[in-house]
């Protein structure tokens, strides 16, 4: 937002010719394919300013254009953690500091892929609102009164009707922009967020705005190390290609090095204010687009800066007042109607592996259109261990281009059984999409034994051998199956036998069916020791795996030869 239009010149210009070189390099036409001055690092312009993405955060309100000084707060190369001192332009009040690295961390442990530097929220911040107006907030971060941005109702600026009933900007006729990061209601109600973790989404708080911009600049699968993915991030925010210079002007001079200070003593731009009225925001008042008055206190622009002399009145008359040039009334956003399966199949999987199916959905507004940029969020529910890949149980990321969004590989735990994933549109209050998923055991298609020793006691002794096996699935091992052991009848349909070999239980009884036996990480299986009764003869025992795998081995019980 900006109630200043026209540039000024900063100390850092040595003479006033460099000053103008480099304010009229930084402030040339808006035209696209214009270069862009001030990047650098990783995500460099690419020269053009890509198309944007549709809609805008702010509305395309008027913005502060203001410019960081030209000499910067370090060299390049240099650190860009936050020094204790510096200048007053590379500082930020601790609490706006705080709000944008809070924001870059939560998007990287959800959406690490977007690569979203605080510093760029940062760039916004200043260009929107001087940092909340200079870091006048509370101990939560809420502005002491709010910034809101001038009534769009097409007279100088956008015409947009109200869409909150005046909750968020006071104004049930037309919306304003609000908050430090300058959101229009329309936009908060689909991307507001609560940063501080106090229940609420506040614009007029600077850790929910910080987030909800960084969610915002991050839509669409967009990789903000990628130039033409940031100004297109950017550009998404305020439709202008002077907005874009802008904010990439000062988010190159923040990543050269920042400071913290104290809040509600940063910089405040000019024709911002002192910030204790509701009004004080960016493009407040007139609304003009001609340079600020001087501030008091300060001296009168070099020569050859002044404004032009204004033309001698015509004879007869006033000198006739300029129409504005009329600006194109946006359509309004439809709004987000609901979240919808978007052919998601069965989901199965066995204990500890993944799920092969992933879960997906789409996003669509009132007219049943594909919505972009639609944060969902996918939470695992029921008795279960089944996360996300990263171990979180609740994932949250943004619609693309198609409207549609995959959840991250869901991976099954140890708990069989059915559990529900559940998407919804994240902070709104609409129905969301139900998935039963199904976890079922290790299997094992073929048991093997180990060893081919055959297997003899006398009546009353302990085998002197132990029966070890080996279970496998699709010829690979199969760890972690349940198998049971049961000697057995020889009969047509056999039953637990009564008589013959047996285990011992932990009262050292005998026992002739064990179950809770499992594999190991090899898929191999020893049992415990088998004992003999005073009935010879030859027994069988049976091994069951999950998955229907058996195996049965013979067991003698015949007189010592002695």
């Amino acid at each position: 937002m900006a109630a200043q239009f026209g540039r000024r010149l900063r100390k850092g210009a040595t003479t006033t010719a460099v000053a103008a070189v480099a304010v009229a390099a930084l402030s040339a036409s808006g035209a696209p394919g214009t270069p862009l001055a001030g990047a650098s690092g990783d995500a460099r312009s690419t020269g053009a300013a890509p198309q944007p993405d549709e809609g805008a955060a702010t509305g395309n309100s008027p913005y502060y254009t203001e410019l960081p000084p030209l000499n910067s707060p370090h060299k390049r190369g240099t650190t860009t953690e936050s020094p204790l001192t510096g200048g007053s332009e590379s500082g930020i009040p601790a609490s706006v500091l705080a709000a944008y690295k809070k924001a870059e961390r939560t998007v990287a442990d959800s959406d690490a892929a977007c690569r979203l530097p605080w510093q760029l929220l940062a760039a916004i911040g200043k260009v929107e609102s001087g940092h909340a107006r200079g870091g006048r907030v509370d101990a939560e971060g809420t502005t002491f009164a709010p910034i809101l941005g001038p009534v769009l109702d097409g007279r100088g600026f956008a015409l947009i009707k109200d869409t909150d009933n005046g909750a968020y900007d006071g104004d049930a006729t037309h919306d304003r922009a609000v908050g430090p990061m300058q959101f229009i209601p329309s936009t908060w109600a689909t991307w507001g967020q609560d940063g501080n973790g106090d229940g609420r989404k506040d614009p007029n708080n600077v850790y929910d705005a910080a987030l909800a911009a960084a969610r915002y600049l991050c839509a669409g699968s967009r990789n903000l190390s990628v130039a033409a993915d940031l100004d297109r991030a950017v550009l998404s925010y305020n439709h202008s290609d002077v907005y874009l210079r802008t904010v990439r002007s000062w988010f190159d001079y923040y990543k050269r090095g920042t400071h913290e200070v104290p809040d509600g003593t940063g910089t405040v731009p000019p024709a911002l204010g002192s910030g204790t009225g509701s009004d004080s925001g960016a493009g407040s008042g007139s609304g003009t687009t001609g340079p600020s008055p001087t501030p008091p206190g300060k001296t009168k622009p070099k020569p050859g800066s002044e404004p032009k002399p204004k033309p001698p009145t015509p004879p007869g008359g006033s000198t006739p007042t300029p129409k504005p040039t009329p600006t194109p009334t946006p359509t309004p956003p439809r709004p987000l109607a609901r979240v919808e399966n978007a052919g998601t199949g069965p989901l199965t999987a066995t204990a500890g592996s993944a799920f092969t199916e992933r879960i997906k959905v789409r996003a669509r507004d009132t007219l049943g259109g594909a919505m972009a940029g639609v944060s969902v969020t996918f939470t695992v529910t029921g008795d279960t261990d089944a996360v996300f890949a990263g171990g979180k149980p609740e994932v949250t990321v943004s619609t693309g281009a198609d409207g549609t969004v995959t959840a991250p590989v869901l991976k099954a735990g140890e708990r069989t059984g059915e559990f529900r994933v559940r998407a919804v549109a994240t902070g709104r209050a609409l129905p969301g999409v139900a998935y039963t998923a199904t976890v079922t055991a290790r299997q094992a298609d073929e048991i093997t034994r180990i060893g081919d020793k055959a297997l003899t006691a006398a009546p009353g002794t302990a085998f002197a051998d132990t029966v070890e096996v080996e279970a496998t699935y699709k010829n690979a091992i199969a760890a972690g199956v349940a198998v049971t052991a049961t000697l057995i009848t020889d009969e047509a349909e056999p039953g637990e036998n009564d008589k013959g070999p047996y285990f011992k239980d932990e009262d050292d009884k005998a026992v002739r069916t064990l179950t809770g036996l499992r594999t190991g990480a090899d898929g191999r299986l020893e049992l415990p020791g088998l004992y003999a009764d005073g009935t010879t003869g030859t027994y069988k025992l049976r091994l069951t795996a999950e998955g229907g795998a058996t195996l049965v081995i013979d067991l003698v019980i015949e007189a010592s030869a002695t």
